[in-house]
């Protein structure tokens, strides 16, 4: 939620300890999973108690804590810790058994594993998720088997972002519609020495090279996997391998700057697009305009980038999601407690006051953009969304990267997938072996071997 912009863009880097511990009980679960069956361990007790909340952010406004305190009887020990760290805590204590927080983080990309694992209650089993659907459109990013393993607490996106100046200057729409359009525009503005580079991807082998592709596969119109974890991106005329030829012939006809082979996507965004070295990135963030690119200190564009519309294959295509969720660990201590904070720390009239709807004494500093719409709807109706318009309809149509969740195996999946794709970039493998090679390994994983 309130990640710094270098690890918040990161979003996922995989601790040797981390798929240590993930590996070593993928094959325990398989055997015996407690599955999404409670524990005999923890209190039911909601009042009067006080309950460990673990994430990668500072605490919410002290007044906003105590009015919780008040109303429930709960006190908060609030703990920040790096992203790697928590997740690395996380893991460790589900697999010592040992009690770490009553609620913590619950990331897009671990859905599959913690559900499979069985490390979180099903919050569904606390709260009311059903009531949540409609307005919290990327609940569908935690749910495995039926089952609710995190409610989100952002709404965190892939976009679309352009430097309008720039397209104008070309003389192209600033707008296109279709991966086509969008390509000749970029053309365009080269062609036209407006930028010589314009496109921003981050080649750098890391986890922003593998969701840059999952959105581009999306806007091509296809999957990366089907509901089964098989990949669907082996045949040329796929979404997939189209995504990949796409993003690696950028790069080769200097469309993409040469330097960014080892350019990560938080560096792109902060150095390139921010400073206007670059008139697009096709797979920006949600809430980078208002939070970077239209921040003095940090941007040479302020005012001049904007989202669009995901260009697609034939028209717009649907933004993926990848939001911060939170969830109880089994070994929580007071699990009730635990859900009612998540309950209050989710709600729509507490996420519109995080947001500054309400009042800049009840603002959480740089609380991104709320996971309820109805939250969204009322920061841009009193103009404090900077591109709310455009943002809106976007999440209210984001779906999940991955058909039921991401995968157990994802981490080693993502690394395939950032490992064979640089590869393909720097020309040390074809695209067709990139294509095969992460393949293969989703085979591999897929099928358990």
């Amino acid at each position: 939620m309130l990640r710094s912009t270098s690890h918040r863009t990161g979003r996922t880097r995989w601790s040797a300890g981390l798929l240590a511990a993930i590996a070593s009980l993928t094959l325990v679960a398989a055997c015996g999973s407690t599955g999404n069956k409670q524990s005999s361990g923890g209190s039911t007790q909601t009042s009067g108690v006080t309950i460990t909340v673990a994430l990668a952010s500072d605490a919410p406004p002290k007044a906003a804590m105590d009015a919780f305190t008040k109303q429930t009887g709960i006190t908060v020990n609030w703990v920040n810790l790096d992203w790697d760290s928590l997740q690395n805590k996380i893991s460790a204590a589900a697999t010592a058994k040992t009690y770490f927080a009553d609620a913590t983080n619950v990331d897009w990309s671990r859905v599959g594993q913690l559900g499979k694992l069985g490390w979180f209650y099903p919050v569904d089993s606390y709260v009311d998720t059903k009531a949540m659907q409609s307005d919290v459109p990327q609940l569908a990013s935690f749910t495995v088997d039926g089952h609710v393993v995190g409610i989100p607490y952002d709404a965190s996106f892939m976009v679309t972002t352009v430097n309008t100046d720039m397209f104008q200057r070309a003389g192209v729409n600033p707008a296109p519609r279709t991966m086509d359009e969008y390509t000749t525009a970029l053309k365009t503005i080269k062609a036209k020495g407006v930028a010589e580079h314009p496109l921003n991807i981050p080649f750098a082998a890391a986890e922003g090279l593998s969701t840059y592709w999952y959105e581009t596969t999306g806007a091509f119109g296809g999957t990366v996997l089907d509901k089964d974890g098989k990949p669907q991106f082996t045949s040329p005329d796929s979404a997939g391998y189209k995504a990949a030829d796409w993003m690696v012939n950028a790069l080769k006809t200097g469309l993409v700057p040469p330097g960014n082979i080892n350019v990560t996507d938080s560096q792109g965004m902060q150095n390139l697009m921010a400073r206007g070295q670059v008139a697009s990135t096709f797979s920006d963030y949600s809430g980078n305009v208002g939070t970077l690119y239209n921040i003095k200190k940090s941007s040479s564009v302020v005012g001049k980038v904007t989202y669009i519309p995901t260009p697609g294959a034939a028209g717009p295509a649907a933004n993926l999601s990848n939001p911060d969720g939170i969830g109880i660990p089994k070994q929580a201590k007071y699990p009730n407690a635990a859900a009612k904070f998540i309950e209050w720390f989710t709600a729509t009239e507490q996420q519109a006051d995080f947001a500054g709807v309400n009042g800049p004494e009840k603002t959480f500093a740089t609380y991104p953009i709320p996971s309820h719409l109805s939250a969204v709807k009322q920061m841009t109706a009193k103009g404090s969304l900077i591109g709310g318009a455009e943002l809106v309809p976007m999440l209210q149509g984001s779906k999940p990267v991955f058909e039921g969740g991401a995968p157990s195996w994802y981490p080693k999946f993502s690394n395939a997938v950032y490992t064979n794709l640089h590869a393909a970039a720097t020309g040390s493998m074809s695209v067709e072996q990139a294509m095969k090679a992460i393949a293969d390994t989703a085979d591999q994983l897929a099928s358990g071997s």
